[in-house]
């Protein structure tokens, strides 16, 4: 038996598309899902990481908080959330916030360390706030950092994803789970590729949005350097 044919047959057959159980609404689930988590990370984590990078405070304790919230098997706390919260999407919700907290908070301080430190010398010098020095020299040169822990964050989150399937009828791991009970393997195996499909577009995506970001820094950066010519005014 040709186990990936039989996987690839199930996937285009036109029966497994549309209605609420449909390939498409698994998928359109699955991306909700997946940036409902990410998106709740980052609003959490980018600002306490932006933070951290640009005074240099408290980095070992979050830090320290964040790699223990990594070691968390998301199976583990999904099953506990479970027991606590119930069947549903939000336990599996929390989980993948939990999840790409440590990636998006890496990313956030790691982009504004990393801004060159002769702009943020010259952007004080010509008398920018600590604000403006954030928002106009650090996040521009740091985002492509700052976009690769996004990007980071978003690969483990959606392929994770399929976890969700395990208390609440959500996203492509019903698929996986469904067939696992059925033993029906073509069918996990096209959820399997599904979500390696989805993830490497998403990864594809993101990668165009980091590469852009890249000269987009370096033009930001060799104005930086030249206060005469970079420096907005305040206000």
């Amino acid at each position: 038996m040709n186990l990936f044919g039989d996987a690839l047959s199930w996937i285009f057959d036109g029966s497994h598309w549309g209605g609420p159980s449909g390939i498409d609404t698994r998928i359109l689930q699955h991306l909700w899902v997946t940036f409902a988590a990410v998106g709740i990370a980052a609003v959490l984590a980018i600002p306490i990481g932006i933070l951290i990078g640009h005074t240099g405070r408290g980095r070992l304790v979050v830090v320290a908080l964040a790699g223990a919230v990594r070691a968390v098997p998301t199976l583990g706390l999904l099953t506990l959330l479970g027991l606590w919260l119930g069947i549903g999407v939000e336990a599996p919700l929390l989980a993948l916030v939990a999840l790409g907290f440590p990636s998006l908070l890496a990313g956030a301080y790691a982009g504004i360390e990393s801004a060159d430190a002769g702009a943020v010398d010259a952007a004080r010098a010509i008398g920018l706030s600590e604000w403006q020095i954030v928002t106009r020299v650090e996040i521009p040169l740091g985002a492509d950092v700052l976009i690769g822990g996004l990007r980071a964050a978003t690969l483990q989150v959606v392929a994770t994803a399929t976890l969700a399937a395990y208390i609440s009828d959500t996203g492509l791991g019903r698929y996986l789970f469904a067939g696992l009970k059925s033993r029906d393997y073509p069918q996990m195996l096209a959820g399997a590729l599904l979500v390696a499909a989805l993830a490497l577009l998403l990864d594809l995506a993101l990668g165009a949005v980091q590469r852009a970001s890249r000269g987009h820094t370096r033009a930001h950066g060799s104005q930086t350097r030249d206060p005469a010519g970079a420096a907005p005014s305040k206000g």
